[in-house]
Formats: structure tokens, sequence, C-alpha cells
């Protein structure tokens, strides 16, 4: 007897396994199919900005690619000089 329901509670789990497994690939397949989605969008608009030659926004496109906030830079080198030399040109772009 014992035997008998611990027979039937062992198939139950395997059950109950098989279905949770097959739950979490459908959940991963739909993650990588979303991942996969964002990066392909992601990379249409890195090589629209890339192929971008406006005359004149060279600086916006460097200071779009930098970090200036300090607090979430985690360099331990000190790049403010670099950071206010940026904006300066962003916001005075040198004349041809």
């Amino acid at each position: 007897m014992l035997d008998a329901n611990s027979l039937k509670q062992e198939s139950e789990w395997k059950e109950k396994a098989t279905k949770e497994l097959e739950e979490w690939y459908v959940r991963q397949d739909e993650m990588l199919q979303k991942t996969k989605a964002n990066n392909r969008a992601a990379e249409e608009a890195f090589v629209s900005d890339v192929e971008e030659t406006t005359p004149g926004t060279e600086w916006e496109r460097v200071a779009r690619l930098c970090d200036f906030n300090p607090k979430s830079s985690k360099q331990a080198k000190d790049v403010s000089r670099m950071r206010s030399i940026l904006i300066s040109l962003k916001q005075a772009p040198l004349v041809h």
C-alpha cells in the first residue's frame, strides 16, 4: 500500500515537473524573441545614426556616446576635463 501511494505521488511529481519545464521553455523562448527584436531595433537605430553625416552634428553624436554623469562613471581616472571640453564643443561647435 505504501509503495502504491509513493509510486502515484512520484508520477504526479514527474508530471508536474514536466509541465513546469515546458512552461519554462515557453517563457525562455518568449524572452529570447523579445531580446532579438530589441537588439535588431537597437542595431537599426545605431546603423542609421552612424550613417547620418549631417555637417555640424559631429559633437552631438560624440556627446550621445559619452556618459556625462560623473556619479554613474565607474572609472578610476578623472575625466572631468575631457567631459567639460566635449560639453563646450557640443554647445559651441567649431566652424570650418
